[in-house]
């Protein structure tokens, strides 16, 4: 990191409430003149204006000579933005094949990209892998990676942020695993340990679909079924970092056992490796989710079976997590989308069938995400860990 990026760093990491507020305004918003940041923040224009000036001497926004608003009587509007490349980030994804990593700026467009396959998950071999992928971003960057602040790592499960411990990773294997403080060592950056869906919300929230909505919950179907939740402008976390683990509501069978050791957990039987080991039960033989899919089309009776009972189960989790936080909008997203008309039907049926009163007003819809999407959601839960 060179000297201005961690002059930089550190005086965002220094500023004050309201300066975090106004910086976090700019770089979601941008350009947005410093009245309509005064509105957004409730703060006073002289408060705006103190916090941006050292903002702008220190290169992190821009602010272009100030013009007459409309040709309006009055105090001019003078736009401000937000530098993108006066940082820039990393954002790794730990999936359970491989790892994906993106290098962003500030506002999180991606600059490079760069995985590594995965054949196993202990947490020495994953750090090995996350460094290759590390020094291969920064050698894309060329000179600048000496602008790199941080590093964002999200991994499925529960994860403690405040202090870098994976509590819980049944994908993983890992149980108390302190990885946010291995990759601090073996980095020596700034390290962000994520669970990968608020990762993934806390993106949204700042540079994608969620921006601007005061509420929304995002749900991911693949190989786990994730969920998480932006409330009243914040993404949810939890008192203990743990929320909206829908594919955790013991909604099904008790007889199905999930892989994080529960009975009856939703995952156990909408998640890609449920609706394999049901396929494959119901044929005698092992069927892979791409083979599944294809007979589901086909009309295959255990294909189709399967995707019927997990639709049901998400749109019934849906609608159990609508009722509790009321939330405008459910994104659906995750690898499962692609096959979406296998589920949509049977979902939304059961959702309407549990959502109760106004909550099903909810709106549904999808939005595919890539594992690029995913790291660069790793890179957003880092620039928000850098503004806190």
């Amino acid at each position: 990191m060179d000297h201005d990026t961690t002059a930089r760093a550190t005086l965002i990491r220094s500023a004050s409430e309201a300066g975090s507020r106004v910086f976090a305004t700019i770089l979601t918003r941008s350009p947005i003149s410093r009245i309509d940041i005064a509105r957004q923040t409730g703060l006073s224009q002289a408060a705006v204006t103190k916090a941006v000036s050292p903002l702008v001497a220190a290169g992190l926004v821009d602010a272009p000579p100030a013009t007459q608003r409309d040709g309006n009587p009055g105090r001019p509007a003078a736009p401000v933005s937000i530098v993108p490349d006066a940082m820039m980030m990393l954002g790794i994804k730990v999936n359970v094949d491989e790892v994906i990593g993106v290098a962003t700026d500030l506002a999180t467009t991606v600059l490079a990209a760069e995985n590594r396959p995965l054949t196993v998950h202990d947490p020495a071999t994953v750090a090995t892998a996350i460094i290759e992928v590390v020094r291969a971003l920064e050698e894309r960057l060329g000179a600048k990676a000496d602008a790199i602040a941080g590093i964002g790592v999200s991994v499925s499960g529960d994860v403690d942020t405040s202090t870098g411990i994976v509590r819980e990773s049944a994908i993983m294997g890992w149980s108390g695993e302190d990885f946010g403080g291995r990759m601090l060592a073996l980095l020596g950056r700034p390290v962000t340990l994520e669970n990968d869906v608020h990762a993934l919300t806390v993106g949204e929230h700042w540079f994608g679909v969620g921006l601007g909505t005061e509420s929304f919950a995002i749900v991911t179907i693949g190989r786990g079924i994730g969920s998480g939740l932006h409330l009243n402008g914040q993404v949810v976390t939890g008192a203990y970092g743990v929320s909206g683990e829908i594919g955790h509501l013991p909604l099904a069978d008790p007889a199905r056992i999930c892989s994080c050791g529960r009975r009856g957990c939703v995952e156990a039987v909408a998640s890609t490796a449920a609706i394999e080991a049901t396929v494959s039960c119901a044929l005698g033989r092992d069927v892979g989710i791409d083979e599944a899919v294809r007979l589901a089309h086909s009309g295959d009776p255990a294909a189709e079976a399967a995707f019927r009972e997990a639709a049901g189960l998400i749109g019934t989790a849906i609608a159990t997590l609508v009722n509790l936080a009321g939330p405008e909008l459910v994104i659906i997203g995750g690898e499962g989308v692609s096959n979406f008309d296998l589920f949509e039907k049977t979902l939304r049926d059961a959702f309407d069938a549990h959502a109760f009163g106004a909550a099903a007003r909810c709106r549904i819809v999808t939005r595919p995400h890539t594992f690029q999407d995913w790291a660069r959601g790793a890179a957003a839960a880092a620039i928000q860990s850098l503004v806190r």
